[in-house]
């Protein structure tokens, strides 16, 4: 237990007394969609001032199951009890009520308003009908002091990093007095250095008698805030245990279903000494001089740390800015697109790293958004041929295993991994030789996260190319041929496997060297 923790006021680990005050309870809750089974027979009891995390692969149900307490799911069946009070169904504003605040990866924050507005958004302070905003600025003041965070409550939010963001939302829920709080993936959109802020403020909170739900896909994080942690697998619970007596193994076995005695599948280098890609002095989107060439066949990996120009660079490539100076060359010709659909003619695709934002429309179906960008190839004098639309979304939906209930399922329903399978599945398509992968695994689960890593090989034996960006050393380390390091917009330093070292990517990183 670490030192600090409100939980050294409570009865020891295993012991009947530590269950005795709960907070919240799910019982046998059950939901479906479309005939898909999301919880089935749900049963957690979260106890009053603990971190309980709550893990499981994309699907097994988490996000479903926090949305039934916090009003914007009802329950097939099963009960929600708060603090003794039974409940078959919540809504959005009886949960507030009730003490429970939930903070979603996408914020709800409206960005032309300033942080105290957003505070108190929809409980204004006000004196008598008129909104009090120096009240609400000195209220939001002494939230943030609470939390030991200097942030200006005047200032808008589109002004504020990422992080601070993510601060407000919280500040958002502690103004409503909030005395469970819910975290769903609160660390995905986070730097490194905002991600400590984060734990340093989960502490804080617990440590003022927050109660905490906390749901990640980083295993590391769970056993870094975690005082029990919940596995869900396939819509049911699989078991509850205490964080300090279990192991990433075994917690990884639960999940799944199985071992993953590898966390990369084994694959030989397929890579030619044939450019496919040379960029050479190219300037433009930020970036300064970068030269390097990509090997036909090869996985090359963009390292670097945030702000460093992985993404500003693959738009480069995909034509979605232009270059200002410098040349491209594909395939040993000239290349300089003028625009992303170019570049698709070319055979060139981009994964983007937000699939929501950019790469996939969630209130569509999957079939519509896997035939989305190859429409022409897909159309005859302006019609779209079923027959043949039908054809390829079977065959990619086949190929990547896109689990759902048909392909007409809006991909709002679908897991994280699926949906990123969905967004595999549209640029593949396009029949692509190069494809550049944005964070490709960002915010799926160990599981879904493999699957992902067995396509990028399948990939590659058809004899494709994939530059992949990611932030994830263990990933770059296991996955990549050879790793480009950018650092301040420019090329750091290039490593091949052979010479494969944490320490060196980052010392490349960092510009040490």
């Amino acid at each position: 237990m670490r030192p600090g923790s409100a939980l050294l006021l409570f009865p020891a680990a295993g012991t009947g007394d530590y269950m005795a005050d709960k907070i919240l309870e799910f019982r046998n809750i059950e939901k479906a969609f479309g005939g898909i089974k999301a919880l089935s027979d749900v049963s957690i009891d979260i106890v009053r001032g603990e971190v309980h995390a709550i893990v499981g692969e994309n699907g097994a149900g988490k996000s479903t199951l926090i949305k039934t307490c916090a009003g914007a799911y009802v329950p097939d069946a099963g009960k929600i009890v708060i603090n003794g009070e039974e409940f078959e169904r919540l809504s959005p504003s009886l949960s507030q009520e009730k003490g429970i605040g939930v903070i979603y990866q996408e914020f709800n924050l409206v960005n032309e308003m300033t942080v105290a507005e957003n505070v108190f958004l929809g409980h204004a302070v006000r004196r008598g009908i008129i909104i009090d905003r120096q009240e609400m600025n000195k209220r939001a003041a002494e939230i943030f002091e609470q939390l030991n965070i200097d942030i200006d409550p005047e200032e808008l939010v589109k002004n504020l990093s990422v992080g601070y963001q993510q601060i407000t939302e919280i500040a958002k829920a502690i103004s409503m007095n909030a005395k469970l709080l819910i975290m769903d993936e609160p660390s995905a959109p986070l730097t490194n250095a905002e991600v400590e802020r984060m734990f340093q403020l989960v502490e804080t909170l617990r440590d003022q008698g927050v109660t905490i739900i906390y749901i990640s896909h980083r295993l590391e994080e769970i056993f870094r805030l975690s005082d029990r942690v919940t596995v869900l697998r396939d819509g049911q619970k699989v078991e509850t245990r205490w964080t300090k007596e279990t192991d990433t193994e075994q917690l990884i076995r639960l999940m799944v279903g199985r071992e993953l005695k590898n966390t990369f599948p084994e694959r030989k280098p397929m890579f030619t000494e044939e450019k496919i890609l040379e960029l050479q002095d190219v300037t433009g989107n930020g970036l300064k001089d970068v030269s390097f060439s990509v090997r036909k066949g090869e996985i090359l990996g963009l390292a670097g740390l945030v702000g460093a120009g992985r993404t500003e660079l693959s738009h480069l490539i995909f034509g979605l800015v232009p270059l200002k100076e410098g040349k491209m060359y594909l395939d040993g010709k000239e290349y300089s697109p003028g625009n992303a659909r170019e570049a698709i003619s070319k055979g060139i695709a981009l994964v983007p790293e937000d699939r929501k934002q950019h790469g996939v429309h969630v209130h569509l179906s999957i079939r519509e958004n896997i035939s989305m960008a190859n429409l022409r190839a897909l159309s005859k004098a302006s019609v779209l041929e079923k027959a043949k639309e039908n054809k390829i979304v079977k065959e990619y939906g086949k190929t990547l295993n896109i689990k759902c209930a048909s392909y007409e399922q809006q991909v709002r329903l679908l897991s994280g991994g699926n949906q990123q399978k969905v967004v595999l599945a549209k640029w593949l398509a396009t029949e692509p030789e190069l494809i550049i992968l944005d964070e490709p695994t960002r915010g799926i689960d160990v599981g879904a996260k493999y699957e992902i890593y067995k396509i990028m090989c399948r990939l590659i034996e058809m004899g494709k190319t994939i530059i992949m960006i990611s932030s994830e050393m263990e990933e770059l380390l296991g996955m990549a041929d050879r790793i480009i390091v950018l650092a301040e917009k420019r090329i750091a330093g290039e490593v091949e496997r052979r010479d494969f070292t944490q320490e060196k990517i980052m010392k490349y990183a960092s510009k040490e060297v």
